[in-house]
């Protein structure tokens, strides 16, 4: 975050979640796995998830017999559904109200049957689908003081820059008063022309950092640190900590 948190290099949309272009997603916002390929997604902070398939867009298009899903979560034990996983009978599943916690992978195993025209000889097929879920730290209340804009960073920096101008034609004016009203007395705080400027500050919350290699289409994304690291101030590296099995830690034990 560049000062209040900056995620433009993923593609977002309302609801705050971005996700990796290797996935499918349609019009309904689902996104569908891929075949050998981990699909990374970020999601804000006490915001829900997208609807994640357990299928991949190709196979979505076609007919699939007795199917049946198990999903499988960060602690590599079995996910419910429960007031905060929805998962339904067409194995799709949303985690609700995302938080550091259930960040990581989340794996789903598809299996349906295969019939041979010839024999009738039936085949069960099974196929996994990976999921890399991130948290970044969009808080509630960040919608709504960007007025509802689907790019937070375009409108905070417009209200940045505007504060800026303001600021700067404040002491302008001052400026001219004072040198044309030789009667007033210059005060001690007064505009020096080429003196004002804005400087963008890189900085992460405690609990999260940058990792451009890690997060190559979200680089510029502040995401909670993975296991085995830990950033205990604002800065945006993570930094080693093996004894660190969660994601957010922000100290090393």
């Amino acid at each position: 975050m560049r000062a209040w948190v900056l995620l433009s290099a993923v593609l977002w949309y309302l609801t705050g979640v971005g996700w990796q272009r290797n996935s499918e997603r349609t019009e309904k916002g689902f996104i569908y796995g891929k075949p050998g390929h981990p699909v990374k997604i970020y999601v804000k902070l006490h915001h829900n998830s997208p609807i994640l398939v357990c299928m991949d867009f190709k196979r979505a298009e076609k007919e699939t017999v007795d199917p049946t899903y198990l999903w499988v979560g960060p602690n590599e034990k079995p996910l419910t559904g429960n007031n905060r996983i929805n998962i339904t009978e067409t194995g799709k599943l949303m985690v609700k109200d995302f938080l550091e916690p259930l960040s990581g992978l989340y794996t789903c195993t598809l299996s349906y049957k295969t019939v041979k025209a010839e024999t009738q000889e039936e085949k069960v097929v099974k196929q996994r689908y990976d999921f890399m879920i991130f948290v970044n730290p969009f808080a509630p209340g960040w919608k709504g003081a960007c007025n509802e804009s689907v790019d937070c960073e375009d409108t905070t920096n417009h209200n940045i820059l505007q504060a800026r101008n303001r600021i700067e034609e404040f002491f302008r004016s001052q400026a001219y008063i004072f040198n044309h009203d030789f009667s007033k007395t210059l005060p001690a705080m007064h505009f020096v022309d080429h003196s004002f400027q804005i400087v963008r500050m890189d900085s992460c919350r405690p609990g999260f950092g940058k990792n451009e290699g890690l997060h190559s289409n979200c680089a510029t994304c502040c995401v909670a640190c993975g296991p085995g690291t830990f950033s205990p101030d604002v800065d945006v590296t993570c930094q080693t900590c093996i004894s660190i099995q969660i994601y957010g830690a922000k100290s090393c034990p």
